[in-house]
């Protein structure tokens, strides 16, 4: 049945998203408000459910090129699996120090990490984005981001 990689990789999106959906359908509900929360995510859900179907169906067959391609380098997925941890402490951290600091932090280290050593760019970069996001994000559009430790 499942011969081809898109029809495995779809079989396990479609799972996915009927899991994301489930979670979307138990989101809490605002009165007096025009687009509720889960709108966005529910739409989401469908649309990688549809869009894994059309994979399942994809007709086209993986070459010995591509299957060469898919191959990682041992030294490069240890840097995708430090990325990843990188990814999950700035998730862990977000509720407990704020988005400010944590995406401060997460900015400044995974770029340094990845190579990049312009060390004022990166400087700046990672305390103005954040700061910008969070003010845009809190007093522009009103919607609230972890504040943490910082008082504003």
């Amino acid at each position: 049945m499942l011969k081809t990689l898109n029809q495995k990789v779809s079989i396990f999106l479609i799972l996915f998203a009927a899991g994301y959906l489930y979670l979307s359908y138990n989101l809490k509900e605002y009165p007096y408000v025009p687009v509720d929360s889960d709108f966005v995510p529910k739409i989401l859900g469908y649309l990688l459910i549809i869009l894994a179907i059309f994979l399942f169906f994809d007709k086209s067959s993986e070459t010995k090129e591509e299957k060469e391609k898919r191959q990682v380098p041992k030294k490069e997925m240890l840097v995708l699996l430090a990325v990843g941890g990188m990814i999950f402490l700035y998730i862990f951290l977000l509720e407990i120090i704020g988005f400010v600091l944590s995406s401060m932090l997460f900015i400044f280290a995974c770029s340094w990490f990845l190579g990049y050593r312009k060390l004022v760019t990166t400087i700046l970069v990672a305390v103005l984005f954040p700061l910008i996001m969070y003010l845009s994000f809190n007093y522009l559009l009103q919607i609230r981001l972890p504040q943490g430790l910082l008082p504003f």
